[in-house]
């Protein structure tokens, strides 16, 4: 364990996240999601696991280390659902809520089609999987920077 870092964040991931710069984008998924087939394109070349139950609780702790690309119009997206793209399930809202409180302040976070989203996925740093059941707990943010302290 390490003082003020989640403990869902093990030592892999932490690397990962770690070694990813500006621009890189960290894919969060579901146990649904294809994440061995997908990951094997990305950087890190396998899926990571994260010691998480819920998407929310998957947001909060990575989004807890990286900082949200601020140079972009987007840098925090979500899967649409399948035959209604405006539809936004309580597991998307509740993310949404932990991207908000990790920044500060509201935050957009940006539809993508589903087989959009595993292109996304494909050229990602990393996919990272939780344990989240739920349908679409799909998502990506891309990492921005943490400016010299003043």
């Amino acid at each position: 364990m390490l003082k003020g870092i989640s403990p869902h964040l093990d030592a892999d991931l932490l690397h990962a996240l770690r070694s990813m710069g500006h621009g890189d984008v960290v894919v969060l998924v579901d146990t649904n999601f294809p994440a061995d087939s997908v990951a094997r394109s990305t950087v890190v070349g396998r899926p990571l696991k994260i010691g998480c139950s819920t998407a929310a609780e998957a947001a909060r702790a990575i989004l807890g280390v990286v900082p949200l690309d601020t140079f972009v119009d987007q840098a925090a997206f979500r899967m649409e659902v399948v035959g209604a793209p405006d539809e936004i399930p309580e597991i998307q809202r509740e993310v949404q809520a932990e991207i908000n409180r990790a920044e500060g302040r509201e935050w957009p976070l940006a539809p993508i089609e589903r087989y959009a989203f595993y292109e996304m996925a494909k050229n990602a740093y990393c996919v990272v999987q939780s344990g989240e059941r739920r349908f679409y707990g799909c998502f990506a943010f891309k990492m921005g920077v943490i400016p010299p302290e003043a």
